[in-house]
């Protein structure tokens, strides 16, 4: 009862703080234009017409086999969407449009040195080189329907092709974010028992050339720790004829892709037609366990809400020139930079590098020279190029109709610079919400049909009926002023089939909380619980207010607080460790780590920088903690549980709560005085938190 008086005395408080934004209305222009401007679209997708409103997704594909079945309930929640319909991804974002487009470009590439010439793909060039890539993988590599191969493969034409080759196959391809170490990479080859792997020599970075190939050797190694031998390790070439990587290339194992090709040259591959209900790929996800999830996503379904979803929320046209400025290795590059809006026909650009290399006025200057009219990226990035270039945008003469924001809920202030500096006042922004997990996007408001509020997502996407629910599955209705889980009451196509090789974790992750009758076959008794906390609006818009689990999001990367505690204890000298978020103006938020020594070890920098480069070797350079504070002893409940919302507290200079509870409350104030004394001295003291903030630092790593 205390507990629960508690909750609600904590809603009331931030009902009190949240501020409601004014609306802005969609432009003119955009409207005039929009694939979405009918209102009627909002009745036909209505709960009434679900699952057959989906049909209209499906529609935009062309079908081998048309389906007889839109959706199929029979093993909840392992939901199959257009069963008996078969198709090929590949066919559908390349072959089909020779026709009409075989002379456009598909995809643009641009690279990090700004010297260096600028390259466009046509649907014609794609056709040629994903075509002889299956024929290698098929022939020389062997593989068939249904093998796993991974990438690590950083941003350049050849991981499309990749990941298209593998489509038309009917293969199931695992990209591994290419800044991610070595030793992630082989933990997601051994969990996908992947015997192939797809790499590249090197390619730029901050105006470097990254030595990439060396991650191999490592991944390789892991893999055989877990019992997974990798036959072929396919090294692709940043420069023709050069060699990149200092790694050797091992004789028998590994090969460059470019002289292989050389057998393959103008070989046509037929696509296979797969089922709908056919796994595409495998994406994995951090977890609250240090074993990242492969959240395995289907063939029709997937490629279904993708395209859909492009159309009527990126509002993307053939004629488009659409820059998702994000990284393929995650789900929104799969979805919104490959398989989307080659879906559609369009033009989409890739860039290699990152954003403010050489300075921050670089995104604009390409957008102006490649006439890119649509553009897409991450709150992280709108707030490093609002510090480093407040007025780089008005020196370039581009034109956005349409801007989205993905990752991360984006603050209302950054989201009022994007709107006036980087679109000028004249473009629609979509401020999306959804994961890995989902395919595509949970919410956002239609551009053309529903006003943009700064801080919030706005509503469910079409055909998604979203509920928040308090811990006692009662909803809380909208305008409530209450903060919840925020959960999907209904399956939609490009949601994830299952956890791969692990159902039984896919139904208590993400369905067992409020599932209200396990025998049920009836989709409304199993909502999708996101592990989101939210609140939603009379309106029905929806504010997020972050992870529910011990997950820290940095700069729109999801990264497990198992894996960030896991990778400091192989540290020699450290017993145990506690991952943190702090409050981060650029990234969002940052990772803070806090360990404990063994016995007979003291202090030191050195070890400080032990743990940092553990972290970077184990994850990568993305996990690295801002600080790594050695502590003498953790604040523990009595049950031994390391209570890290106290720590998240002090990294926060925030209110560091009830510690009653606590085995040991003396050293809370031991380490408050020694970390916010150093923040201090280091000029780190943050800024006042914003309620939404105060209530995650209170709330992480809660019991």
């Amino acid at each position: 009862m205390k507990d629960a008086k508690k909750a609600q005395v904590d809603d009331a408080h931030i009902a009190v703080h949240w501020k409601e934004e004014g609306y802005y209305q969609p432009p003119a222009r955009f409207i005039g234009q929009a694939n979405a401007a009918d209102p009627d679209i909002l009745e036909r997708f209505s709960e009434e017409h679900f699952p057959d409103c989906f049909k209209e997704y499906a529609d935009l594909l062309t079908w081998d086999t048309y389906w007889q079945t839109t959706l199929d309930t029979s093993n909840p929640p392992f939901w199959k969407w257009f069963v008996g319909g078969r198709l090929n991804v590949s066919y559908n974002c390349v072959d089909r449009h020779l026709a009409t487009s075989r002379n456009k470009a598909a995809i643009i590439w641009v690279p990090e040195p700004e010297e260096e010439r600028t390259e466009a793909v046509t649907y014609q060039d794609l056709y040629g080189r994903v075509n002889e890539f299956a024929a290698l993988l098929r022939d020389f590599c062997g593989v068939k329907v249904g093998d796993r191969v991974t990438f690590h493969l950083p941003m350049v034409p050849e991981l499309p092709v990749s990941m298209l080759a593998c489509a038309r196959l009917g293969v199931i391809h695992s990209e591994v974010f290419g800044g991610f170490s070595g030793m992630a990479c082989g933990g997601r080859i051994a969990d996908s028992q992947s015997r192939i792997l797809v790499t590249m020599d090197g390619y730029y970075r901050n105006g470097e050339l990254v030595d990439h190939k060396a991650k191999a050797d490592e991944a390789l190694a892991v893999a055989r720790e877990q019992g997974i031998e990798v036959d072929k390790v396919l090294v692709w070439r940043r420069h023709a004829g050069q060699y990149a990587s200092e790694s050797p290339m091992v004789d028998g194992r590994d090969f460059f892709v470019d002289e292989l090709l050389n057998d393959y040259r103008g070989t046509l591959v037929e696509p296979v037609s797969m089922p709908a209900e056919a796994p595409l790929f495998l994406m994995y996800t951090s977890g609250t366990t240090a074993l990242p999830k492969g959240c395995q996503h289907s063939t029709g379904g997937y490629l279904a809400y993708v395209a859909g979803t492009s159309k009527y929320y990126q509002d993307i046209h053939p004629e488009d020139t659409y820059w998702c400025l994000a990284d393929i290795g995650w789900i929104t590059g799969h979805s919104y930079i490959v398989y989307g809006p080659l879906a559609l026909g369009t033009t989409s650009v890739i860039y290699e590098g990152v954003p403010t290399y050489p300075d921050p006025g670089r995104p604009w200057r390409i957008a102006e020279r490649l006439g890119v009219n649509i553009f897409h990226t991450a709150p992280t990035t709108i707030r490093m190029l609002r510090k480093l270039g407040p007025d780089e945008p008005a020196k370039y003469n581009y034109r956005f109709k349409h801007m989205t924001t993905v990752g991360e809920p984006i603050e209302p202030e950054v989201w009022r610079w994007y709107y006036d500096s980087v679109g000028k006042g004249e473009a629609a922004i979509v401020d999306t919400w959804w994961q890995t997990e989902n395919g595509g996007f949970l919410g956002s408001t239609l551009p053309a049909l529903q006003a943009m509020k700064p801080g919030s997502c706005g509503p469910g996407v079409l055909g998604i009926y979203p509920a928040i629910y308090d811990e006692d599955g009662n909803v809380l209705e909208p305008g409530s002023g209450r903060a919840g889980n925020v959960c999907i009451r209904n399956p939609w196509p490009g949601s994830f089939q299952t956890i791969w090789g692990s159902p039984e974790r896919f139904i208590q992750t993400y369905y067992e909380k409020y599932c209200a009758n396990k025998e049920s076959k009836d989709w409304r008794d199993w909502p999708y619980m996101a592990g989101d906390g939210a609140m939603q609006a009379a309106d029905g818009y929806l504010r997020i207010l972050g992870r529910i689990d011990d997950v820290i999001n940095v700069a729109g990367h999801r990264l497990g607080t198992k894996e960030l505690e896991s990778a400091s204890i192989t540290v020699e000298e450290i017993a145990e460790a506690a991952a943190v978020p702090v409050i981060d103006d650029i990234r969002g938020r940052a990772v803070e780590m806090y360990v404990s020594l063994k016995p007979g070890f003291s202090a030191s920098s050195e070890i400080e920088k032990k743990v940092s480069k553990a972290i970077e070797s184990h994850i990568g350079k993305i996990a690295r903690p801002k600080n790594v504070w050695i502590v003498p002893d953790m604040p523990k409940t009595r049950s031994g549980k390391i209570m890290r919302r106290v720590i998240a507290s002090i990294s926060n200079f925030a209110d560091i709560g009830d510690t009653t509870t606590l085995a040991n409350p003396e050293i809370v104030e031991d380490i408050r005085q020694h970390v916010q004394g150093e923040k201090v001295d280091r000029g780190e003291t943050p800024r006042e938190l914003t309620a939404e903030e105060l209530k995650e630092m209170a709330a992480f790593g809660a019991e």
